[in-house]
């Protein structure tokens, strides 16, 4: 059985219930949940898989506690692990729609993990993200609880049957 590990950043509330209903997901338990305020980036190397969630704010940003995580996990050599993210977003905010899942992703490509959990992201609308790997085909799961809190469960049970086989 893999080991996840769950590292999450959020202001109001919402990208901590998701890491947590991911974890359900998945049969994560409660101590390899991490807040990552409160965490230290080499903690990744804990983990065979490593799943990182933010929501984006402002013009596109990761909140500021996953920016610093990030920026310390950059200089981890993390060969033989994988990483996966997920955000939380407001599809409204149509030029940066979970921007930070692209974000996330894109500054620990380098690190050796492989990358895994791309996301069909259909059903939403919105202009752009920098979540988009190629058209329909995203970083990681996106969620919008503000307009379609009724699709996130579906959408993290799809998305964990996923992980489990990448």
């Amino acid at each position: 059985m893999k080991k996840y590990g769950i590292f999450y950043a959020s202001s109001t509330g919402h990208t901590a219930d998701a890491a947590r209903r991911i974890a359900a997901a998945l049969g994560v338990e409660a101590e390899d949940i991490h807040d990552v305020a409160k965490t230290a980036p080499s903690r990744l190397g804990d983990y065979e898989v490593c799943i990182l969630g933010s929501p984006t704010y402002g013009a596109g940003d990761m909140q500021p506690y996953m920016e610093d995580f990030v920026d310390g996990a950059r200089v981890l050599d993390l060969q033989g692990h994988k990483l996966a993210f997920f955000g939380t977003g407001d599809e409204t905010m149509s030029h940066t729609f979970c921007s930070a899942v692209g974000d996330m992703a894109k500054s620990l490509a380098h690190t050796g993990a492989r990358l895994i959990g791309e996301y069909d992201g259909r059903g939403y609308v919105f202009e752009e993200t920098e979540a988009e790997i190629a058209p329909g085909v995203y970083y990681g799961l996106m969620l919008d609880n503000v307009n379609h809190a009724e699709l996130t469960d579906s959408r993290i049970s799809a998305w964990a049957a996923k992980l489990g086989t990448e």
